[in-house]
């Protein structure tokens, strides 16, 4: 499970020493090592639809492994793949694959039923029917959306035609930019989801179109352009490329030649000190899909860490994405700058706890994160700016002291840096949310627009 894009592959046995990998990305550490550890050979793997999250492994592993890719003959991938249409089993040695066409998250989508003999065992839905919801169906075009999402009714109404007991392993789930409720669970049955899944309980196709459409917000732009990247697979080392250790006077030029700064190290640390311009993203989880969003895949990065973070996890969540332009990182961290000589820039932190910091904070507040966060309570007069606008709408923030805040202080730190790079000055960043600031202050939170 990746917990930071809200997705989740599977790894089936297959019962005798063969297994079928469902949905991975192009970081195959985990199924590789799940495989290894379960006595494995990876000779299967499925994909349900062209991604356009994450990088697909199908052709890496294929190539790596002996491994036969399955997919969907629509989908006109330029690799070497089984090409599975509507209805078509694929027999995997005593368990067998059914495709089932399910249409609306993409147009070529497939779902995988399981089954051992006649008996269902459990259905991939990838991104259709997922736990509590459906997937988005507003990633092909503005044209096309409307007759996806009607597509992606008919496929949840097939889908529910299978018995309740069946297992629903969806690849999208909480904390996917999808669409995904919130939420813990990342399986279900057919049962649980006709019984809670609010879009089941929606009469009619014109009610569901609403109801789909009415809950979508904003997704990366990389989401344009992963799924053409996936139609002719990728290929990678077994690793990607450590590194290079650059000093400070190479980091000078490549920055005057475009490249990206990129700093993973905490909110505290960057507060504390970063070099001016510089891309304020922490190392965690969701590290991939905000780099994604606010970086160009064709801009060279240049990393800068502190010694405990681990530098492998940065580059292979850059690959998740498609990102493989990197130039290196930091020798010596900012140590090395500050010993260097070179300029120093700063950020302020408000704790959203401490009523001090609160009292002393500037009136002005901009909130970063997504609307569904916003509108489901915010703090009362505070402007909203996605974070995703801000490389294009920085200009949209007003000048004077600001108070940046997001859910916890990460996204706001990111904002911040990309406020104080287009000529923003006087900002705070509020660590901690509105919640906090609710408890604090004592005051409501403001709900909607």
């Amino acid at each position: 499970m990746d917990d930071g894009m809200g997705n989740s592959a599977y790894l089936v046995d297959l019962g005798d020493g063969r297994g079928l990998a469902v949905d991975v990305s192009i970081d195959l550490r985990a199924v590789r090592e799940a495989a290894r550890w379960r006595g494995l050979r990876l000779a299967f793997v499925a994909e349900t639809h062209l991604h356009a999250d994450f990088a697909s492994g199908a052709r890496e592993l294929a190539e790596t492994h002996d491994t036969r890719i399955l997919a969907s003959a629509a989908g006109n991938r330029v690799f070497n793949h089984v090409g599975l249409a509507d209805e078509q089993e694929f027999d995997l040695g005593g368990l067998r694959l059914r495709a089932l066409a399910t249409p609306g998250h993409t147009r070529e989508h497939l779902s995988y039923l399981l089954s051992d003999g006649d008996a269902p065992l459990g259905v991939f839905t990838g991104g259709s029917l997922i736990v509590g919801s459906a997937a988005r169906t507003d990633l092909d075009s503005p044209e096309a959306t409307e007759d996806l999402t009607r597509k992606q009714y008919r496929s949840l109404q097939r889908l529910v035609t299978l018995p309740d007991e069946v297992a629903v392993w969806p690849t999208h789930g909480a904390g996917s930019f999808c669409s995904a409720p919130a939420g813990g669970e990342r399986t279900s049955t057919i049962g649980t989801e006709k019984a809670s899944n609010p879009l089941l309980a929606v009469t009619g196709e014109d009610a569901f179109v609403a109801a789909l459409l009415g809950s979508l917000g904003t997704y990366p732009d990389y989401f344009r352009r992963l799924p053409e990247l996936n139609r002719h697979g990728l290929r990678l080392p077994d690793r990607p490329a450590e590194p290079a250790a650059l000093d400070t006077a190479q980091v000078r030029a490549l920055l005057a030649d475009g490249a990206e700064l990129v700093d993973l190290r905490p909110v505290t640390a960057f507060a504390d000190g970063h070099i001016p311009g510089a891309l304020s993203n922490p190392l965690r989880p969701q590290f991939a899909s905000w780099l994604g969003w606010l970086v160009p895949p064709d801009r060279p990065l240049v990393f800068v860490r502190d010694a405990d973070q681990d530098l492998a996890d940065a580059v292979w969540q850059a690959a998740k994405i498609g990102h493989f332009a990197i130039a290196g990182e930091l020798d010596g961290g900012m140590k090395a700058w500050q010993a260097a000589g070179y300029e120093i820039a700063r950020v302020g932190l408000a704790d959203a706890a401490d009523p001090a910091d609160l009292a002393t904070a500037p009136p002005s507040i901009l909130d970063v994160r997504q609307r569904a966060e916003y509108t489901g309570g915010h703090v009362p007069s505070a402007m909203h700016v996605e974070l995703g606008s801000l490389t294009t709408h920085a200009d949209a923030v007003p000048d004077g002291p600001l108070v940046v805040m997001c859910g916890h202080g990460e996204r706001a730190m990111s904002a911040a840096s990309l406020l104080a790079r287009s000529g923003h000055r006087e900002l705070t960043v509020l660590v901690g949310g509105p919640g906090d600031w609710a408890r604090t202050t004592g005051r409501e939170l403001d709900q909607g627009t």
